[in-house]
């Protein structure tokens, strides 16, 4: 018995050292990718190259925000790029036929549906959250076809000159993602309802037994997810000045990737907003040194697999 519990002790610190340096090899390898950005590129640490990449992070640090919350219970949500779509396409389609304020609260509450049906499906039907927002992922995409099979342009002019416009050099869309960071981190560290997700993910049994309604609360996290990822397709909208029906798609692998390399456990155990934000960034910096050395789109996505694939690995959790 003792040579049993002096195993599983072993196990557990190894298992923590070997996440304690993943995170010390990912702060390394940003560190690198700056040194490169300032050797090979005199326009990295402009002004505009610096807004222009807080601006193409914003989508990724949202959906990721929602993910992450998601992550934090021990499961996952592919249907988030397919919420960008359908919020994108409602708040600038709807802006014919209702006001501004109405059409950004429908698609809003869009995606928080979407992600009520994903938490109910899997917290009280017991299904496995791969398949369901799987499921919901193809579901609602093809809503977004049958709304609408051409892009929608919005119409209010409103919409882009403050949703896509800045403050001084700061864009606003990416002032409201750096505001929700801070306000995630409270929730997860401060609040008793995020406490409670991040403790369903180390062991859901015992929060049950401890009286918390596990069920509401990995329902909760879904509803955040799509909240978020509806809050990133409206800003995308706002930015492009059109919502494509076909936008978000393999936007789920950049935020699952920029949980991890931010310290998320896949399955629960672990993560932060903090931790997040770093991954997102350190993806948008990668993407960007791509853009400016004209590296095709397809390489990138070889790299954020094999990102993905060694964040996983090095931060498993042992059986």
């Amino acid at each position: 018995m003792n040579v049993t519990l002096s195993v599983q002790i072993s196990q557990r610190l190894f298992a923590r050292l070997r996440r304690r340096w993943a995170d010390y090899g990912f702060m390394a390898a940003f560190v690198i990718l700056i040194l490169i950005a300032a050797s090979f590129s005199d326009v990295f640490f402009t002004q505009r190259n610096i807004s222009n990449l807080f601006r193409q992070i914003v989508t990724n640090g949202l959906i990721s925000l929602g993910m992450l919350t998601v992550i934090l219970t021990g499961g996952i949500d592919l249907s988030v790029g397919s919420i960008v779509a359908l919020s994108a396409i409602l708040s600038s389609g709807l802006q014919q036929q209702v006001p501004l304020p109405l059409a950004i609260l429908a698609a809003l509450m869009a995606g928080g549906l979407v992600g009520i049906v994903n938490g109910v499906l899997v917290a009280r039907f017991r299904l496995a959250p791969f398949i369901v927002t799987l499921a919901t992922l193809g579901a609602v995409r093809g809503v977004v076809y049958v709304y609408s099979e051409t892009p929608q342009t919005p119409t209010d002019p409103a919409f882009r000159a403050i949703l896509g416009g800045f403050i001084g050099p700061v864009p606003v869309a990416a002032a409201i993602m750096l505001i929700c960071f801070p306000l995630v981190w409270v929730f997860l560290n401060r609040m008793a309802a995020g406490r409670a997700i991040v403790a369903i993910g180390g062991n859901q049994e015992a929060v049950r037994l401890a009286g918390i309604d596990v069920s509401r609360h990995i329902i909760l996290a879904y509803v955040i997810s799509g909240f978020f990822s509806a809050t990133a397709g409206i800003l995308l909208a706002a930015r492009l000045g059109i919502a494509q029906p076909s936008v978000g798609a393999g936007y789920e692998l950049d935020a699952i990737a920029a949980c991890v390399i931010g310290g998320a456990v896949l399955g629960g155990g672990g993560g932060g907003a903090i931790g997040t934000f770093g991954g997102v960034f350190t993806l948008g910096l990668i993407d960007n040194l791509l853009n400016m050395f004209n590296v095709q789109t397809y390489y990138q996505q070889i790299l954020k697999g094999l990102i993905i694939l060694f964040a996983v690995l090095a931060r498993r959790k042992e059986q």
